[in-house]
């Protein structure tokens, strides 16, 4: 928890509106691997992180919202009734996405104020929307005692996120959010939204991320898109979902589908399985088996189900290239945001140093480096 940017958001709402009623810490995610499983009701392997959302709450005296986002110093005022999506509204859509999903739980909400900040990079697919959406339903579920549980609390967000920003997620980015745990990441069955968390300590290496700083516009699209493509494919295999695909099962349809389709179905069947190997394997201590796994599962990223790009792909190169790094992949939804990467204590600063300077020869721009822990999921401060 950032102490700078809790102080922060505490002066900016005693300045605009008096007395905080409820504060609030809601982090970011990274996921160890399984990307674009979690729609498919599959399995992930996330952890929530040191690095979040702090947003302050008050009742307010007026008819309306008042909300300020401390980062980019805008704010913004709205009525609770007749809410809709809002174009182009970014961060807007998913404050008012939230309120608007509780009340149609029959939840009571009255006119409130707030000030949020974070200290998630923008872009860096450390899902710091879902980390502002359950910031925001945390806070209202303990302003307005709406006695909402923490499972509620995910769904409306991830209702915000389909709704409000039009991203047709899964419920992995909530889920690590809201229940992480400190020093652990959570195997966490989609489906049933049951959780196993797995204590993290790689020993002689550590957890590094690596942002491309690269947010390539298609994104979104190009999610939603991948999500279509496994919903048609699930459709003909007549399933739920491809969680419940085997690679058996997708040959016998091969030829009524396009190769491009076939790839893609057969990534998440192979990531699903990816994820449960990771699994055995923390539990094993066979940290350099896992390292092959994440260098396997961007393979797959890369060339079956076409997320990733040029720059990502140019750092997961150079990790392969160095003997102290024993895995790295693209993490996150793809198109831009970081690698992660398992890399040797001793040889951090000289790879992430000669990786920064390759990086700006090739690409001309800078790449950030984020170490991060793991940290407990949303609380009240």
């Amino acid at each position: 928890m950032n102490p700078i940017l809790i102080e922060n958001i505490r002066k900016a709402f005693k300045e605009k509106f008096g007395k905080i009623s409820v504060l609030v810490n809601s982090p970011g995610r990274i996921n160890l691997i399984g990307e674009h499983t979690d729609y498919n009701e599959g399995f992930v392997f996330p952890a929530a992180i040191n690095k979040g959302i702090v947003a302050a709450f008050s009742e307010s005296s007026t008819d309306y919202c008042t909300v300020y986002a401390f980062d980019k110093n805008e704010k913004y005022t709205f009525s609770i009734e007749n809410i809709q999506p809002i174009k182009n509204g970014n961060w807007r859509n998913y404050i008012i996405g939230v309120v608007a999903e509780t009340t149609k739980l029959g939840k009571n909400i009255e006119p409130f104020n707030l000030v949020f900040g974070g200290d998630i990079p923008d872009g860096a697919g450390l899902s710091s929307s879902a980390a502002l959406e359950n910031s925001i339903v945390f806070g209202l579920n303990e302003l307005f005692d709406l006695n909402l549980s923490k499972t509620e609390m995910i769904v409306i967000s991830q209702q915000a996120e389909h709704n409000f920003a039009g991203v047709r997620c899964g419920i992995m980015d909530q889920f690590a959010s809201m229940f992480g745990l400190e020093d652990q990441a959570l195997l966490l069955d989609c489906r049933t939204q049951e959780s196993i968390p797995f204590k993290i300590d790689f020993e002689d290496y550590q957890l590094v991320l690596i942002n491309t700083n690269i947010s390539h516009n298609l994104a979104e699209a190009e999610y939603n898109d991948r999500r279509n493509v496994c919903e048609k494919v699930a459709s003909l295999l007549n399933i739920k979902a491809l969680r419940d695909a085997t690679e058996e099962s997708l040959l016998s349809i091969k030829s009524k589908i396009s190769e491009d389709y076939y790839q893609k179905a057969l990534y998440i069947i192979q990531e699903n399985k990816r994820v449960l190997k990771a699994a055995n394997l923390i539990k094993d201590k066979n940290i350099f088996a896992l390292g092959n796994l994440l260098f396997e599962a961007h393979r797959g990223a890369q060339a079956q189900f076409r997320i990733s790009c040029q720059e990502l792909d140019f750092l997961v190169e150079l990790a392969k290239e160095d003997s102290n790094v024993i895995g790295a992949r693209m993490m996150g939804g793809g198109f831009g945001g970081c690698t992660i990467n398992i890399i040797a204590n001793n040889s951090v600063k000289s790879f992430t140093k000669n990786t920064s300077e390759d990086y700006f020869k090739k690409f001309g721009c800078e790449c950030s480096v984020y170490f991060i822990k793991l940290s407990k999921g949303t609380h009240l401060i």
